[in-house]
């Protein structure tokens, strides 16, 4: 195979056309929620993985898992857990059986302003993607976001190749 082999280069193409898709919703979720509700992308994917939590076996997140679900580095995560803690929208507290784990919760705020916060990226989600079909190098992908089966709202991530 070569750089100019064409299933390269469709493979480059379709690349290009997937991150231009999850660019475009990003940004169009992102402008919304920021103006409704004072809320980033990230912080609102934070909120919303960290709501699905529960107690019992399993039910609470190691950072680790909290990153890996909404893509970003444990630092990164950490920090983002920081800034929300303090706008009073989670809370952490020591790990009741293993004191070096800590975990992270969500206030009565916090799930507040998520489930105000929920029609706002459900309806930027559906409007970003209706744009995005009427381009035909995006119009498949989107018929596949739209056709993919109801599946948990972070699956767990992919095993490292």
């Amino acid at each position: 195979m070569t750089a100019t082999d064409p299933a390269l280069t469709a493979l480059a193409n379709g690349w290009a056309a997937l991150s231009l898709l999850h660019g475009r919703i990003e940004a169009h979720i992102e402008r919304a929620l920021q103006a409704r509700h004072d809320l980033s992308v990230r912080e609102y994917s934070l909120l919303d993985v960290l709501s699905r939590q529960h107690d019992g076996e399993g039910g609470h997140l190691q950072m680790k898992q909290v990153a890996d679900a909404v893509v970003l580095s444990q630092s990164a995560t950490t920090r983002l857990v920081a800034r929300l803690e303090g706008r009073g929208l989670l809370s952490r507290y020591l790990c009741p059986t293993d004191r070096r784990g800590i975990y992270t919760d969500v206030t009565e705020a916090g799930l507040k302003l998520l489930e105000e916060a929920r029609p706002t990226n459900d309806t930027a989600l559906r409007r970003a993607l209706d744009e995005a079909a009427v381009n035909p190098d995006l119009a498949p992908l989107v018929t596949a976001v739209k056709e993919m089966p109801r599946t948990p709202r972070h699956p767990s991530p992919l095993p490292a190749q």
